[in-house]
C-alpha cells in the first residue's frame, strides 16, 4: 500500500486568537509607578485610565483585569503583590494575554522578565510591551525581549547609582536622611529638621532612666505594652530590640552618623552595616536632644558592662522578671563559681523559696557542688544588713565616692553620684527594697557557713556572715 500523508490543520492559535472574530482574547493590563512623588502618581492613575479604555475599545478583547502596583521598586518582583496577582490569575486561566507600557514597568531585573516571560509564553500566553512593539509571541521577541530588558536593568543600576551619589552627598554636607515614620522620639519639621516629639520623648527619657536603674530591656517593653504606649507605628508593639535600639541612637542625645547602612544590591535592596566599607559622617548638636550627652555616654558603658557581665559568668541574658526577682543572674557560689538558681523547697507545713549552686541540681546520682543551699528570706534578710552597714558607714563611702566624681570614666562617676543620691538621706531598710538591689547589687558570693560578700556596682565589698 503506498505511503499517504494526511495534513490536519490547526484548530486554535492563541497567539493569533486575537484576530478570531468569535472568539474575545481575555486581556490583563500591568501597571506600576517606581515612586511616591506626586506626578508619579497621577501618570499612575493615567495608566489605569488609558488601559481600561484601551481593551474596552478593542471589539475582540475582553477585560481581565486591570493590575497595578503602587510606589514599588521594579528590579525585584517580591513586593509587588499586584504582580503576583496577575501571574497567579494567569495560571489559573483567566488571562490570555497582558499589555503593559514598557519593559521598564514590568521589570528591570532581567532574570525576573525572561523566568515571566517564558513561564506565560509556555501557558500560551504573551506580553505586549507598547513602547517596544514587542509581543513575546513573536519569533523574534524574546531576542528583542532580552537585550532591551538588559538595557532596562542597566537602567535601574545607573538610577540607583545616581540616587545613591545625591545621598552621599548630602551626608558630606552633614544633611540628615531618615525615615521618622519608624524613628521614635522625633518628627519633622517643614524644612525637614527634627524636632522633638513631646510624648515619645518622655518614653524615651523613661527607657534610658529605667535602663540605668537596672531595669532589663525585655522588662521595660513589657511595661510599655501592658501600658498600651503606642510604638514608632502607632501600635503598642514593643520588643528588647526596640528598646536597644532606642538606647543605642546617637540621635536621641543630638547627634547623627550618617550611612551606618547602605545598599550592597540595587536588585535585591538588601541593606547591609556600614563596618567601614563607606566614610561615615557624624554630625554633631544636629538637633535638640531628648537625653544629654552624659547620660547617652553612660549608657553606652552600662550595655558594654552588661555585655561583659553576661561573658563573664556565661549568661545568654541579664535574667527574666529580674523587677520582680532582683537577684536572678546575681547569686554566685563562691565554691564552684556556678550561678544559684531559685528553687521551691517542700516543707511538711508548705513550701519555701531558696537559692542553690547549679551544681548541686545535677541528679541524685551525680555528686554535684558542696555548698550550703540559702533560703531566700536569709539573703533577703542578709542584703538589708549590707545596705544598712554602707548606710551607717556613709561616711566612710563617702570619701570613695566624691574621688570617683572626678575619674575619667563617666559610668563610675554616675554610679557614684548615683549612691551618694541614694544614701544622702536614706532610713535604715526594715524590709527589702527591690529596686534599690536593682540599682545598686552587682552580685553576691555564697559561700559555706553562712559567710555572703556583697559586690556593688560603685566598686564596694562587703562581707557578712548570716546564722543558718
Amino acid at each position: 500500500m503506498a505511503r499517504q500523508i494526511v495534513h490536519i490543520p490547526a484548530q486554535r492559535n492563541i497567539a493569533n486568537r486575537a484576530v478570531a472574530p468569535d472568539t474575545k482574547l481575555r486581556v490583563a493590563a500591568y501597571c506600576r509607578v517606581s515612586t511616591e512623588q506626586d506626578e508619579q502618581l497621577n501618570s499612575f492613575e493615567n495608566q489605569v485610565t488609558y488601559y481600561t479604555e484601551f481593551i474596552n475599545r478593542n471589539p475582540n478583547y475582553e477585560l481581565a483585569g486591570i493590575y497595578a502596583d503602587e510606589g514599588i521598586s521594579g528590579t525585584s518582583t517580591k513586593r509587588r503583590e499586584q504582580f503576583n496577582r496577575m501571574i497567579a490569575d494567569c495560571e489559573a486561566g483567566k488571562i490570555d494575554l497582558i499589555i503593559t507600557k514598557s519593559i521598564s514597568r514590568f521589570a528591570r531585573n532581567t532574570q525576573d522578565c525572561l523566568n515571566y516571560s517564558r513561564k506565560l509564553k509556555d501557558l500560551g500566553i504573551g506580553i505586549t510591551f507598547e513602547k517596544e512593539n514587542i509581543s513575546t509571541m513573536d519569533s523574534t521577541g524574546e531576542l528583542l525581549f532580552t537585550i532591551l530588558s538588559s538595557l532596562a536593568q542597566d537602567e535601574s543600576r545607573s538610577i540607583s547609582e545616581n540616587c545613591q551619589w545625591g545621598i552621599r552627598s548630602l551626608f558630606k554636607q552633614g544633611v540628615v536622611h531618615i525615615n521618622t515614620n519608624r524613628f521614635y522620639g522625633y518628627d519633622k519639621d517643614e524644612d525637614g529638621r527634627l524636632v522633638i516629639n513631646p510624648e515619645q520623648a518622655k518614653v524615651v527619657r523613661w527607657i534610658f532612666e529605667s535602663y540605668m536603674d537596672g531595669i532589663n530591656p525585655d522588662i521595660l517593653a513589657k511595661r510599655l505594652m501592658e501600658q498600651g504606649v503606642p510604638g514608632c507605628m502607632g501600635k503598642p508593639k514593643w520588643t528588647v530590640d526596640t528598646i536597644m535600639g532606642i538606647l543605642q541612637n546617637e540621635k536621641h542625645m543630638g547627634d547623627a552618623i550618617l550611612q551606618k547602612t547602605f545598599t550592597a544590591d540595587y536588585l535585591t535592596k538588601k541593606q547591609v552595616k556600614n563596618e567601614g566599607q563607606l566614610a561615615q559622617y557624624h554630625v554633631k548638636d544636629d538637633h535638640e536632644a531628648i537625653v544629654s550627652k552624659e547620660l547617652w555616654e553612660v549608657v553606652q558603658l552600662e550595655i558594654q558592662r552588661r555585655k561583659d557581665y553576661m561573658k563573664r559568668y556565661g549568661l545568654r541574658t541579664m535574667g527574666r522578671n529580674t523587677d520582680e526577682q532582683p537577684f536572678t543572674n546575681r547569686v554566685f557560689c563562691g565554691v564552684c563559681g556556678q550561678l544559684f538558681w531559685r528553687r521551691t523547697l517542700y516543707r511538711l507545713n508548705g513550701s519555701i523559696k531558696a537559692w542553690m549552686c547549679a551544681s548541686r541540681c545535677k541528679g541524685k546520682d551525680v555528686k554535684g557542688c558542696i555548698n550550703d543551699t540559702i533560703l531566700e528570706v536569709d539573703l533577703h534578710k542578709a542584703f538589708v544588713m549590707a545596705w544598712n552597714a554602707m548606710l551607717e558607714n556613709r561616711e566612710d563611702f563617702l570619701a570613695h565616692w566624691k574621688e570617683q566624681l572626678s575619674t575619667s570614666n563617666p559610668l563610675v562617676a554616675f554610679r557614684a553620684k548615683q549612691f551618694m543620691q541614694l544614701t544622702a538621706k536614706a532610713k535604715p531598710m526594715k524590709e527589702l527594697d527591690m529596686s534599690i538591689v536593682s540599682k545598686t547589687l552587682d552580685h553576691c558570693d555564697i559561700k559555706p557557713l553562712g559567710v555572703i560578700d556583697f559586690y556593688f556596682l560603685d566598686g564596694s565589698h562587703i562581707g557578712l556572715v548570716i546564722d543558718n
